[in-house]
């Protein structure tokens, strides 16, 4: 615009005017690159999101400082323990206490099939029906110190899936599950009583979401808005393959929520020192079998090429397989877990100050080794 001014000026005073526009241009040049400058060195802010069908806005991190998200389950902590269970709550719940309710998203999840029936009052076996969903609401309630819930996942499926890590589906596991309507019956008795706003899965598969849709659709039952799955650059294949399609804003318009983004630590390349001096203290090596998949040989194998790729575009480990999931056009929100404020601060960071999106030439080398190691934490 400055410069077609100086173009239109009368060529009578040329000269002067040349000489004023050249000063001009090259201040406008200068302000320009301080600009750009500027912008490169100061961090990118968090975005939100809407979730699925919902009208909640969620930051893309989940859990954590200056996040509006945050994530429990019944089951918490894990290793889940009698003497432990609902220990997690409790902690959101004493931190609940100090904020504003209605600037933070909780979300927590009821737990699926399970001889745990330490989780239940008077339970043989710990199922998806409605006694069973009221009453892990009303003590998540409890715990959490407050009167709703923004967001209720089931933790697992009622009937038999494929869960963390197994490869395919074994039809002799098959047994009789509660209705998917009935299901959703029971969640739509604590949503009329105003205990929870919205409901999601978790661990689920097309076949469940499509389900849940279907029932919802054809009996005017809440639909769910949300999937809790494993994501990361070591477990992709079991939502990209069809998942993705389901979920997608123009199907289902389900939005994921992806937890373990880290291979539970093992992307940042922890695991691959074995001399290193806290090791013990980490996570996989404290609970012998817990996510194993993530810690074997192949995952072991494919983590050292990511983190070359990593090496080879000045990113750390934990920016690249962060910015890979934040990136996927599916990721409503990625769920981080941090056992120090060191990891927490690391993660959140990660988010912020690796390139948005990760340029063509990282993505094809996250390409490459995929190709050659496709999901290796899948058993």
């Amino acid at each position: 615009m400055m410069l077609s001014s100086f173009a239109a000026i009368s060529s009578s005073s040329g000269n002067d005017l040349s000489g004023l526009g050249a000063r001009q241009s090259r201040r406008w040049h200068r302000r320009r690159v301080r600009s750009r400058v500027r912008s490169a060195q100061e961090p990118a802010k968090l975005q939100y999101r809407k979730l699925g069908d919902s009208d909640l806005l969620i930051s893309e991190i989940t859990l954590g400082t200056g996040i509006n998200i945050l994530d429990t389950a019944e089951i918490y902590p894990i290793q889940p323990k009698e003497e432990t269970q609902g220990r997690t709550d409790l902690y959101v719940g004493r931190w609940m206490k100090s904020k504003p309710r209605d600037k933070v998203i909780l979300a927590t999840k009821v737990s699926g099939y399970s001889d745990r029936t330490f989780l239940r009052d008077n339970a043989e076996m710990v199922r998806v029906d409605a006694p069973n969903i009221k009453e892990s609401v009303e003590k998540s309630l409890s715990r959490l110190s407050t009167d709703y819930i923004d967001l209720l996942h089931i933790h697992w499926p009622d009937r038999y899936v494929a869960l963390y890590g197994e490869f395919s589906y074994d039809s002799t596991k098959w047994r009789p599950s509660v209705p998917f309507e009935d299901q959703l019956k029971a969640l739509q008795e604590l949503i009329d009583e105003g205990k929870v706003r919205y409901i999601g899965v978790s661990n689920e598969t097309s076949y469940g979401v499509m389900r849940f849709v279907q029932a919802a659709k054809l009996h005017g039952l809440p639909k769910i808005v949300s999937i809790q799955n494993g994501y990361s650059l070591l477990v992709r294949c079991s939502f990209e393959v069809d998942l993705a399609e389901v979920c997608h804003p123009n199907n289902c318009n389900i939005g994921l929520l992806a937890y373990s983004p880290l291979g539970s630590g093992v992307l940042t390349g922890k695991y691959l020192d074995d001399s290193c001096g806290n090791s013990k203290s980490f996570r996989l090596n404290l609970f012998p079998g817990y996510m194993q998949r993530y810690n074997a040989p192949l995952a072991k194998e494919a983590t050292k090429e990511y983190l070359k790729v990593a090496k080879k575009h000045g990113l750390t480990p934990v920016q690249l397989a962060l910015g890979f999931v934040r990136d996927r056009p599916f990721t409503a929100s990625t769920i981080i877990g941090a056992t120090t404020m060191d990891q927490l601060k690391e993660n959140i960071e990660a988010f912020t100050s690796a390139p948005r999106p990760l340029p063509p030439q990282v993505l094809d080398d996250i390409e490459t080794v995929f190709k050659r190691y496709r999901d290796p934490a899948v058993l």
